[in-house]
């Protein structure tokens, strides 16, 4: 059966549930990467590892120092972080959707699923998404970042979610 970019895009949220219990060491791929996010201070706030596997890209995310509550999180077309991370551009959205879980023409490629970071400002998690790759997506000629903003993604307000200033920013390059 062929999948519509609508369709893979909403089956990740079902590998979402999946994705915590995938042990890194087991997944097969070729391709590794890693951002450090920094907030606008210049702060190391986490690292991002992404790794292709055969069913998407996982990434591995290990926070600290963060606000607590709900945050976007989602991948940006532009591999430059200079606070306050505009120079990020948008999210990665290389099929032109429109942003959102929520909307029919959604989500960008970028989207991902809101974060929740705990009172004592520390979060690990993994996510699967199905919509974008290493290369050629993320690690094209002007590279792309992992985007951490400071509220939440309301998944449908056009062309970002809502989701308020960029608190932090990591630049995705090839381990």
């Amino acid at each position: 059966m062929v999948m519509n970019a609508f369709a893979r895009r909403v089956a990740m949220i079902g590998w979402l549930a999946l994705s915590a219990c995938l042990a890194t060491s087991a997944v097969a791929g070729d391709g590794m990467a890693g951002a450090t996010l920094r907030d606008p201070d210049g702060n190391q706030v986490g690292t991002v590892s992404l790794r292709e596997t055969p069913n998407g890209l996982l990434l591995h995310a290990r926070l600290v120092g963060l606000p607590p509550g709900t945050h976007a999180f989602h991948l940006h077309e532009t591999g430059v972080c200079e606070p306050p991370f505009k120079s990020a551009g948008g999210h990665f959205n290389p099929d032109d959707s429109a942003h959102g879980f929520l909307v029919e023409d959604g989500p960008h490629a970028g989207d991902m699923p809101n974060i929740h970071v705990p009172d004592g400002g520390t979060l690990e998690f993994e996510v699967l998404t199905l919509a974008a790759a290493l290369k050629p997506d993320l690690l094209d000629d002007d590279g792309a970042a992992v985007v951490i903003h400071e509220g939440a993604d309301d998944y449908e307000s056009q062309p970002s979610g809502a989701a308020g200033p960029r608190i932090a920013c990591g630049v995705i390059d090839a381990d």
